[in-house]
C-alpha cells in the first residue's frame, strides 16, 4: 500500500500559502520519508494570485525532485463561482471554501493511499466538516499567533458577555481574554467591531467550528505566548470545554516576494546601503509586501522622519495598484516624486533611503545596522523581527494586527506603543510617530532600552525553540507522531 499522505488546503495569500507549504515539507522530513504531501489548490481569485501561486508551485515541484524526503504533489480543484459581493475578506474566503466542499471531499476520498490528516488554513473552517464526514483527522494551520487563536475561540463567550457593540463601550472598560492582560476594545480586529455585519457572524462561527479539529498547528513558539497557549490548553478560552491540542512549532519563516535570479549573487541594494551605516542606527519603515498607505499617512511619516533630526531610516514605500477599480490590490513601484513631499529626498539625503519597490525584509532585519522597525504587525513580519532581535513600533492597519500590537507591547514588551486613531482609518500623527521613534531609537530612553532588551531575549527564545530538544522541536515531533498514527482510509 502507498505511504500515507497529509492533505493541505491552503488559501492564496503569500502569508498563508507559503508558510503552510513550508510547514508541510518540515513534516515530511520529520517523518523520515514515511509520509507524502498532497496539496489541494483552489483556483485563485485574482490574476495576480494566479501568477504567484503558479510560480510557487513550479518552484516547489522543481525542488522536490532534488529532495528525497519531500514527496509532494499538487491537485487542482475545479473552479467555482466566486461571490460577487463582499462584506469582508474572511467571510468571502469562507464562502468560497464552502463552495469547494464537494470537490475537497471527492479529492480526498479518491486518493489511492491512507490519509494521515487534512490540514486547513485559518479561513477553511467548512473543510473541517468534510474531514469529519470522511473520518479523517483534521488540523488547522494557524498562520497568525496564538493570541488571535485565543480570541477566536473566546469570541462566542465575549459575544454573550457584551450584548452591545464593542466599539461603543466606555473607554475605561476592558475585556477579559484568557491568557492576556485586560484588553481594550480598541485592540480588537475590525471584524469584531460591527456585530451587524456577516463578517462578525463568521468570527463567531469560526471560533465554534475550530473545536471540531484534532489540533491547532500554530506558527509561534511557546516561550513567545506561553500564557495564551496555557489558557487555550486549559479550556479557559472555550468555557471549560476541552480545546483541541495546540502544537506551537514556530517560528516558521515564510519565503515571500521576488526570488533573485541565480546570477544575482551580490547583496540587494538596500543591504549594500545598510553596510555603510553604524550598528543599530537605522529605523526600518515597512508595511509588508501588500502594505499600501494613502497620501495623508505617507505625509505624516515623511514629516516625522524629517523632525527626527539625524535619525537614519530605510523606508520601503510602495505605490497604489495600477487599476483598483478592476479589483487589483497588488502594489506597484512607487513614484517617489509624486508621493513624497517636495524636497524630502534632498533634505534627508545621506541619512535615509526610500526604496520604491519590493525589498528583502528578512535580509534587512537581519542586518546589524537595523535598530528598530515600524511595522503593520502582520504575524510573519513580527516573527522575522523577533528572530533577529529587532524591537518594534506597531502601526496596525487591518485584520488581526491590532491584537498583535497589543501582544507586542503588553505581553512581550518588545515594542514602544504608538497612539493611533482607529476612527480615522488608523491614523498616526507625525508628532506621535516622532515621539515613539525617539523613545525606541534614543540611547537615553528607558522605554526603548527595555524594548531592545526584551527583543534580544525573544530572539534567543525563538532560536532555542527550534533547536533539537527545544520547545517547538518537541511539539513538532509530537505532532508528527500524532499524524502518523492517525492515518486512515477515508470513508467513501
Amino acid at each position: 500500500m502507498a505511504k500515507p499522505t497529509v492533505v493541505l488546503l491552503p488559501v492564496w495569500g503569500a502569508g498563508h500559502f507559503m508558510p503552510m507549504i513550508e510547514a508541510g515539507k518540515r513534516l515530511l522530513r520529520a517523518s523520515g520519508g514515511a509520509l507524502s504531501l498532497t496539496v489541494l489548490l483552489m483556483p485563485a481569485p485574482t490574476p495576480e494570485a494566479v501568477v504567484d501561486i503558479a510560480a510557487h508551485v513550479k518552484r516547489e515541484e522543481a525542488s522536490a525532485g532534488a529532495d528525497d524526503d519531500v514527496d509532494i504533489s499538487f491537485h487542482h480543484l475545479p473552479a467555482v463561482e466566486m461571490p460577487n459581493d463582499s462584506t469582508g475578506i474572511e467571510e468571502w474566503i469562507s464562502r468560497i471554501v464552502r463552495s469547494h466542499g464537494a470537490h475537497v471531499r471527492a479529492a480526498v476520498a479518491g486518493l489511492a493511499c491512507p490519509v494521515a490528516a487534512l490540514v486547513t488554513d485559518i479561513f477553511c473552517t467548512p473543510a473541517l466538516d468534510v474531514a469529519a464526514e470522511l473520518g479523517v483527522p483534521s488540523y488547522v494551520y494557524f498562520t497568525s499567533g496564538a493570541v488571535m487563536l485565543a480570541l477566536l475561540l473566546h469570541a462566542p463567550a465575549l459575544d454573550e458577555e457584551i450584548p452591545g457593540e464593542f466599539a461603543e463601550m466606555d473607554g475605561t472598560v476592558t475585556l477579559h481574554v484568557p491568557g492576556l492582560p485586560p484588553v481594550p476594545p480598541s485592540a480588537l480586529p475590525a471584524t469584531m467591531l460591527n456585530k451587524k455585519k456577516p463578517t462578525y457572524k463568521w468570527f463567531l462561527d469560526t471560533g465554534r467550528g475550530y473545536t471540531k479539529a484534532a489540533g491547532f498547528i500554530v506558527n509561534t513558539a511557546a516561550e513567545l505566548e506561553q500564557s495564551v497557549i496555557d489558557a487555550i490548553a486549559d479550556g479557559r478560552c472555550t468555557r471549560g470545554i476541552p480545546a483541541p491540542a495546540v502544537y506551537p512549532i514556530g517560528p516558521v519563516l515564510a519565503v515571500a516576494g521576488a526570488t533573485p535570479l541565480p546570477e544575482q549573487q551580490q547583496p540587494h541594494e538596500c543591504v549594500q546601503w545598510l553596510d555603510n551605516q553604524p550598528p543599530a542606527s537605522v529605523l526600518l519603515v515597512c508595511f509588508g509586501s501588500k502594505g499600501l498607505l494613502p497620501p495623508p499617512k505617507i505625509a505624516e511619516i515623511a514629516a516625522a522622519l524629517e523632525r527626527c533630526g539625524e535619525q537614519r531610516f530605510l523606508w520601503v514605500l510602495r505605490g497604489p495598484p495600477k487599476d483598483s477599480r478592476a479589483g487589483q490590490r497588488e502594489p506597484t513601484d512607487a513614484d517617489l516624486e509624486e508621493l513624497l513631499p517636495e524636497g524630502f529626498l534632498e533634505r534627508t539625503k545621506g541619512r535615509g533611503l526610500v526604496w520604491p519597490t519590493w525589498a528583502p525584509q528578512k535580509d534587512i532585519l537581519a542586518h546589524a545596522a537595523v535598530g528598530g522597525f515600524v511595522t503593520h504587525c502582520g504575524w510573519n513580519s513580527i516573527l522575522e523581527s523577533l528572530w533577529h532581535g529587532v524591537p518594534m513600533l506597531p502601526w496596525p492597519l487591518d485584520n488581526e494586527q491590532h491584537i498583535n500590537a497589543f501582544l507586542l507591547v503588553n505581553v512581550m514588551g518588545v515594542a514602544v506603543p504608538v497612539e493611533l486613531d482607529r476612527k480615522r482609518d488608523n491614523f498616526v500623527e507625525a508628532a506621535e510617530l516622532e515621539r515613539a521613534v525617539r523613545l525606541l531609537m534614543g540611547g537615553e530612553s528607558e522605554e526603548g532600552r527595555k524594548a531592545r532588551e526584551k527583543a534580544r531575549e525573544m530572539m534567543a527564545a525563538c532560536r532555542k525553540a527550534v533547536e533539537k530538544g527545544g520547545s517547538s522541536d518537541v511539539a513538532f515531533q509530537r505532532l508528527t507522531e500524532e499524524i502518523r498514527r492517525g492515518a486512515v482510509v477515508p470513508k467513501k
